[in-house]
Order: structure tokens, then sequence, then C-alpha cells
């Protein structure tokens, strides 16, 4: 056999060998990624909906198939639903299950009694908790170059508004059921800055969130009074202080916003849409 055959068949021989080793590669990394994702909270619901295929979420919870208080509804309501408990869990055969830190406390216990692992979620508290977050699921997901992407689109939109901000910001304060606000410590608070906007609760000491009176609403200088509420939601009486006679006369010398709850329950890119819609507001109050 001349030297030229055999250098061509080595040549071929290392060809094959990278060929397969690619294959392997790629198979086991499709291998690692999760198949029948379960998730147990309506925030992780939303980040696995705009993460991963709907052929690889086996379940999320019936919160997201809400249009009042999801913002993915629509693909939720496609996907089986789960209402937290264990036995439900374990009927999906998930290969990763996805929960919040501080909600279905005894179906996550359960579910490590016998064996199955969950990834906790925690609450963000400004925005760059929010985009570690996203990261974090991404990577627990098997779609880094989707966070990636998320991350990016978000980070654009965020300089698109930073443009829009007025030079002397606007003093305002959140109205949320039962008479609460929020201060600082939250993502609120940042949703509120980045839209040009002084968080009058902040001012007045109010460490994320608070019970305030109606008095100091009314008395408390603001612009913009923000009244976060749940559209087209069923009467009660922690939404009866968003329809006070004292906040319709308030109408009259400051700016109401009705904000839906769904912007910013979530740590996610709807909390884009929130900064939007308050930065909107400012601009045709100037």
């Amino acid at each position: 056999m001349t030297f030229s055959r055999v250098l061509r068949r080595l040549r071929g021989a290392c060809l094959i060998t990278l060929a397969l080793s690619g294959a392997i590669a790629s198979g086991v990394a499709a291998a690692e990624r999760p198949a029948r994702i379960v998730s147990l909270n309506m925030c992780t619901d939303e980040l696995v909906l705009r993460l991963a295929d709907p052929a690889r979420i086996a379940s999320v919870t019936w919160l997201s198939q809400d249009p009042r208080n999801a913002n993915m509804a629509e693909a939720a309501r496609r996907i089986p639903a789960n209402h937290g408990l264990a036995e439900e869990v374990l009927g999906f055969r998930p290969d990763l299950v996805v929960a919040g830190a501080y909600t279905t406390r005894a179906t996550v216990s359960l579910l490590g009694r016998v064996g199955v692992g969950v990834r906790e979620f925690g609450v963000p508290r400004n925005l760059a908790e929010m985009k570690a977050q996203i990261a974090e699921m991404a990577d627990a997901l098997g779609e880094p170059a989707r966070g990636q992407a998320l991350l990016a689109g978000i980070e654009q939109r965020l300089q698109a508004l930073a443009a829009r901000r007025v030079d002397k910001p606007l003093r305002a304060i959140v109205l949320r059921p039962s008479g609460f606000t929020v201060g600082r410590g939250s993502l609120v608070d940042e949703i509120l800055t980045r839209a040009g906007l002084v968080n009058i609760a902040a001012e007045l000491g109010v460490e994320s969130y608070g019970q305030i009176a109606l008095e100091t609403v009314a008395l408390g200088r603001a612009e913009i009074l923000i009244l976060n509420e749940t559209p087209d939601g069923p009467p009660s009486l922690a939404y009866e202080i968003l329809h006070h006679p004292v906040i319709e006369r308030l109408g009259d010398r400051m700016k109401l916003v009705a904000l839906p709850s769904r912007l910013w329950t979530c740590a996610g890119p709807s909390v884009l849409d929130a900064i939007e819609l308050l930065v909107s507001a400012v601009e045709k109050k100037q």
C-alpha cells in the first residue's frame, strides 16, 4: 500500500471519529435537557413558557391559564394544568420540577421525601435579580441561547425607555388592594424609578410592602396615583379602597393610572410593559 493511500485512510478515519464525537456530544447535550418539566408557581410558569418548547412542558399551574392574572395564558391553556399537589406532579413523571421559594411548601417537601428534586426560585427585588433569575431558569431548562436572547431584548427595551425618561421626575405613589403600597427594596420601586417617577412610599420609609392610609395618599403631593388592580376581577372587599370616593376626587388634581397586577406580579419581560405604561403616563402629564 502506497504512502498516499495510507494517508487518505487515516484522514478518513479521523473525519469519521470527529463526526461520531460530535454526534455523541450532541446526544449527551440533548439528554441533559429536561423533557418533562412541571412548574408549581405562576411566576416560574411564565419563564418556562417563554423559554422551553411546549412539547417539553408537562404541566403548569391553573393560575397561568387565567388571562386576568397571567401574561402567558394563551400558551398555558395548551398545557395540562396542576393545582400544586404532589400526586399530580408524580402523575406527570417529571424530570424537572420548578417552584417558587414561598409557595407549595408541603408539595415540595413531599416530593423531596420520595426523591423528586425541585428547583426553587425566589422573588427578585430588582431588575438585576430578575435578569439573573431568567439566566438561571434558562440554564435549568437547557436553553441558554434562548435565555440570552430574552435578556438581550429586555436590555434593548430598557435603553429605549431610558431615552424617553423626563429630566424632572414626577412624584407618584402606588395603591394596591387593602390599602397596601410599595416602598424601598422592591422590584416595583425600581420600576417607578425607571419610568421617571419618585416613589413617595420610599420617601415615607415604607420597606417593601406596607399599608398606607388614604389620608396619606391624599396629602402626599403625588402627581401620579398608580392603582394596582386586576381588570374584570370578581367583587372583593380588598379592592373597594381602589374605588373609594376619595380616590375619585383625587383624579381632579393628579393623574390616575390603572396598572394591571399581572404586569408586575412576576419578574419577567412583562415588567417592561409596566414601565412603558408609566412612561407614557408621565409624558401625558408633562
